[in-house]
């Protein structure tokens, strides 16, 4: 008994000799002063990690990991009474949401979130957050432990570590003795890829919403577990900028609400309050706006945050540059600047934490009761399962509810796909989102047919609307509706061996099948495909349907192998007993194609488009799970090309382009994917047939255009007239084309451009996406913009020797958020050409 008293002496003694040692600063930690060097990943995590193990206000958490195995890490910051119960405090914020029932307690604090680093190179805010860290444990603060009675902090050092550490990386290496301030020096010119994205160079500040990235998956889930009722994404933009804070630009989406505007101006205030004192140059109302749902700060509003952008300047800076203004801006002034905003904005929040909370419980009542837009349910046809699925995915990631099933009932409703008010009678397998539930707003933002836009001038895309992006057929009814089954009730399909078969049968309409298909390449299992439709064991299938032929496939465990790969991934198969079909082509005639096991190569380096050929990399390497080479466009010249039979050249600018090669590969059999602006370098050169199509000029419009003097302060109102930020067309599509399998006869594309294109000769291929006037369907394309876009060719396939090219106007993979186009990317891989 005195030897377990002695024990537990001794370890309050030691516990207390922990919490009591002076903490440490940023500077005395690392053993250099912030600002003089930048601090590797793992040093920051270190910090992170010795403040969570020497103060008592604190919770470290780690709730990931990056692709290339850094940790995702969370410090929750709070006041002694506070510290204790944060699973009450964040199952409390959970109720006033209406998302957890019970009834919700009267003090509880505002919970503040901090998110820094998103973007690789903009370094800045990760050092500063280690400093503000700091200012909210040390004990000697009483400022920062006065304002923890109102709000419970929540810090995330760095968004994105991979691309932190490979801008830090490559600055450490390029820096002299002294830093060079002359903007011409290299260590202000980061290489390709540069650091701003993450290791497959998706954006992450792009993906909120998608949730395309492990990275972001991650965080989403644990923003979810908390929804704070304020939130900032600390950002760098060019050096020559000042300071940005809220409030934002306009457009803002009209879902925003009242108080949410107000209060990003009383924080906006508060800032500029410090920094008037200090003489820093800053801006609000410019540039930044509120519109596109996958931000930092649009997320979280849309989830009913203050959501916030603050952007330093400092993107190239390196430790310190010459500014256009002749100033020396150095990366102590960066870190200076955003510890200063987060201190400012942790003072106002605790100030009016009171109806901060009350404001939030308010978002979330008026979204159960009264929720926005003109549609109170939302009916999205299951005409293709796998589709459906993904979408739900994608729904449930987001906190929001939906269901299956109509009872027996007509609705009138807005057929996205026609444009008009029409009679549709709900299938059981459909699906219905009720727009009466807590995340009405971002359900509404994400699924609403056309966003309206209060100023055209926007910094992003302004159209995304989920069932175009997925392919699939939807109505918005303005009664409110609840689905007959309100859980998603995944119909497993386990294949089973049947030894009988003639040939194993699956449809092809989905990534998913795509990616059914490389995992039996892989396997070295032989796959055919149907160049028609047929119809055999009493079940239809349409062209591009898949075929796996006992015949050829001489291999042990044949049913074993391909019945136990359908069951993985959820294919449903058909077992076919013979190979003589009910109705279309048996399966030995011509019109049954072999798949040849494609070598892919994926062009990357400089001149590509980092972005671009990421998304193509992540879909072969985390999505169809299939072997991808990627090489870089300087040593082009090098390759060999017959080591390869499908070469994808996403967007991107490529100098001295090799046509006399890639045409005498392509004569060969191979296959040229060309992507956006690579399309564009192959038009009209020598043995490409593809031309850019004309602008037909408007004598009249000249005319008017000679009579009119422009007024310089319309120049950013004039250049939009012919800008597309990204908006919806309908495509005209020839699915009998490979190009075009398993897809319906129109395809939504995102255009970014108003790129477009004559179309091919009969003796030059195939025109399999073509667009005609009045194609236009949601977000903002400008006046000229939407004339041009008329009456030619988004999509075709040129047939060059025993080769092809296939050339993809739009990018199909944009963010990897635009579901239906990997399957038309999946096509012109596996399908185009065999």
């Amino acid at each position: 008994m005195i030897k377990k008293l002695l024990f537990v002496l001794m370890a309050v003694v030691s516990v207390s000799a922990v919490f009591g040692q002076k903490i440490q600063s940023p500077d005395e930690f690392l053993g250099y002063k912030l600002g003089s060097r930048f601090t590797p990943h793992y040093r920051i995590v270190d910090y992170f990690r010795y403040i969570a193990q020497t103060s008592k206000n604190v919770k470290l958490q780690q709730f990931g990991t990056t692709n290339e195995g850094r940790p995702l890490l969370a410090m929750f910051i709070a006041s002694d009474q506070n510290i204790g119960r944060l699973e009450e405090i964040r199952h409390n914020n959970l109720r006033l949401a209406g998302i957890e029932s019970g009834a919700a307690i009267s003090n509880a604090p505002v919970i503040t979130w901090l998110s820094y680093n998103v973007h690789g190179n903009e370094p800045a805010s990760s050092e500063s957050a280690m400093w503000t860290l700091f200012d909210l444990v040390d004990p000697a603060n009483t400022t920062t432990k006065a304002w923890l009675k109102n709000i419970l902090v929540v810090i995330d050092p760095c968004l994105n570590p991979d691309g932190r550490d490979r801008y830090v990386n490559f600055y450490n290496s390029a820096q002299g003795i002294v830093p060079d301030a002359n903007p011409a020096s290299r260590e202000h010119a980061e290489p390709w890829p540069g650091g701003r994205t993450n290791h497959y160079f998706f954006d992450l500040n792009r993906d909120w919403a998608w949730q395309t990235q492990k990275e972001t998956q991650a965080r989403v889930a644990l923003f979810s577990q908390w929804l704070p009722e304020v939130h900032v994404d600390y950002h760098e933009q060019g050096y020559n900028a000042p300071y940005y804070f809220a409030p934002a630009a306009e457009p803002y989406h009209k879902d925003i609400t009242k108080w949410q505007r107000d209060f990003q101006v009383t924080i906006g205030k508060n800032n500029a309050k410090y920094f008037d004192q200090n003489g820093w140059m800053y801006f609000t109302k410019q540039e930044f706006d509120l519109l596109y749902p996958s931000y930092g700060d649009t997320y979280p509003l849309y989830n009913g945050s203050i959501g916030m952008t603050y952007e330093q300047g400092g993107i190239g800076a390196g430790l310190a540059v010459v500014t256009r203004s002749g100033d020396t801006l150095t990366l102590s002034q960066r870190i200076a600047h955003h510890h200063t905003t987060a201190l400012s904005t942790l003072e106002i929040t605790s100030a009016n934490a009171q109806r901060v909370m009350a404001e939030f419980k308010k978002f979330y009542d008026n979204n159960r009761t009264n929720p926005p837009g003109e549609y109170k349910t939302y009916i999205i046809k299951n005409d293709n399962t796998n589709n459906i699925n993904a979408l739900a995915k994608m729904l449930t990631r987001n906190g929001i509810q939906y269901g299956f099933g109509l009872a027996n009932k007509t609705v009138i409703g807005y057929n996205y796909f026609t444009g008009k008010n029409e009679q549709y009678k709900p299938g059981p397998n459909d699906m219905l989102v009720n727009a009466h539930q807590p995340k009405a707003t971002l359900l509404h933002v994400l699924l609403e047919p056309k966003t309206f836009l209060t100023d055209s001038n926007t910094y992003d895309i302004t159209a995304w609307a989920l069932p175009y992006a997925y392919g699939l057929k939807a109505y918005g009814v303005k009664a409110s509706l609840k689905p007959t089954n309100t859980s998603i009730a995944v119909v497993k399909s386990p294949a089973s061996v049947n030894t009988n078969a003639y040939a194993y049968a699956a449809t092809w309409q989905s990534v998913n099948d795509a990616k059914f298909l490389a995992a039996l390449l892989k396997k070295q299992i032989n796959v055919r495909y149907s160049g028609d439709a047929f119809e055999a064991a009493g079940k239809k299938f349409n062209p591009g349907s898949l075929l796996i032929t006992r015949a050829g496939n001489d291999v042990a465990d044949f049913d074993k192998i391909v019945t136990q790969t359908a069951t993985e991934l959820n294919e449903p198969l058909v077992p076919l007993l013979s190979g003589f079909v009910d109705k279309g082509a048996d399966l030995g005639s011509d019109e049954i194609r072999y798949i040849h096991r494609p070598r892919v190569m994926l062009v990357a380096g400089d001149g590509v488009n980092s972005e671009a050929m990421g998304e193509v990399w992540q879909l072969f390497e985390q999505q169809l799970n299939y072997p991808v080479t990627l090489v870089n466009y300087q040593n082009l010249g090098r390759t060999r090309l017959s080591d390869f039979d499908v070469a994808v050249f996403p967007d991107g600018n490529y100098d001295d382009f090799p046509s006399d090669k890639l045409q005498n590969w392509i004569k060969d059999g191979g296959r040229l994917i060309a992507i956006d602006n690579a399309v564009a370098q192959l038009a009209d050169k020598k043995g490409f047939a593809l031309k850019k199509k004309e602008e037909k000029k408007d004598e009249k419009a000249e005319e008017r255009e000679k009579e009119n003097i422009r007024l310089y302060g319309n120049r950013n109102r004039d250049a939009i007239r012919s800008m597309i930020p990204g908006a919806i067309f309908k495509l005209n599509l020839d699915n009998t084309h490979p190009l075009g399998f398993g897809l319906p006869n129109y395809y939504f594309s995102l255009k970014l451009n108003d790129d477009i294109y004559d179309l091919l000769s009969n003796e030059d291929g195939w025109n399999v996406g073509t667009i005609k006037k009045n194609s236009y369907v949601a977000g903002f394309a400008g006046a000229q913009s939407k004339l041009k876009i008329n009456n030619g060719l988004l999509l075709g396939v040129q047939s060059l020797g025993r080769g092809s090219v296939i050339y993809m106007v739009d990018d199909p993979l944009f963010r990897s958020f635009w579901e239906n186009g990997k399957l038309l990317f999946s096509n012109a891989v596996f399908m185009v050409g065999q």
